[in-house]
């Protein structure tokens, strides 16, 4: 059955900016490069061939830093558009998460059950589990980051040693730290799947708020009445 919303005009809504779109894709690449690079590095599987200068190992290791910090510097980049941004798009979906309404809504929408509306761009479930995703990137980057001074003394290791000492401290040792880096590096895997699958499935679902929106930065609502913009 083919849904009314297609026989409906449409509004063409701006709704991410240029900065959003391209830390978002940017982010995507770093976490897929990270867990790639992360699971060789905790099972090196691959036997590199020739000499004993063939440092497969550590252009694995090389690639990891380099995302690792790429991905520090933009969750930080992202925190501060976040609050600062001149749009409010992202903030105002905070509305909608302590809205017990809001929360119904949403939660029926995914069954089939009436319709999404939301003040903001993420509905409240979108926006906890992004929250949550959020606060493990930061625990990977701190955990990642004190691993690195502690296998790399000089340059920026040495400058983020002291932090690294009280992050190790804090987690019981040096070994702990390096399996929680390694057990949430699951939660970046399951993320991934659950979020690509539940892009597609909005757009289909709801008409909108679907991946082309993450790529031109348009989305479209149906212009029936004012509730349903």
């Amino acid at each position: 059955m083919i849904p009314e919303t297609d026989h409906l005009p449409h509004s063409r809504d701006y709704v991410f900016s240029p900065a959003i779109r391209i830390f978002h894709w940017l982010r995507a690449l770093a976490i897929v490069v990270l867990v790639a690079t992360g699971f060789y590095i905790a099972w090196p599987f691959l036997t590199p061939y020739g000499g004993s200068d063939n440092l497969q190992q550590g252009w694995f290791r090389m690639a990891h830093l380099i995302f690792g910090f790429v991905l520090c510097a933009i969750t930080v980049i992202r925190a501060y558009l976040y609050f600062f941004s001149k749009s409010d798009i992202e903030r105002r979906s905070w509305g909608d998460v302590i809205s017990v309404d809001s929360w119904v809504k949403q939660l029926l929408s995914y069954v089939w059950v009436g319709k999404l509306h939301k003040k903001g761009i993420y509905g409240p479930l979108q926006y906890m589990t992004y929250l949550a995703t959020t606060l493990v990137i930061v625990v990977m980057c701190v955990t990642g980051i004190a691993l690195h001074s502690h296998v790399y003394h000089d340059g920026v290791g040495a400058f983020f040693m002291p932090f690294s000492e009280w992050v190790v401290v804090m987690f019981g040792g040096l070994a702990p730290v390096r399996e929680i880096h390694h057990i949430l590096t699951w939660v970046f895997v399951v993320f991934i799947v659950i979020h690509v699958y539940m892009a597609v499935w909005s757009g289909i679902r709801f008409r909108h708020n679907s991946v082309d929106s993450i790529i031109s930065g348009y989305d479209y609502h149906p212009m029936k009445n004012d509730k349903d913009h």
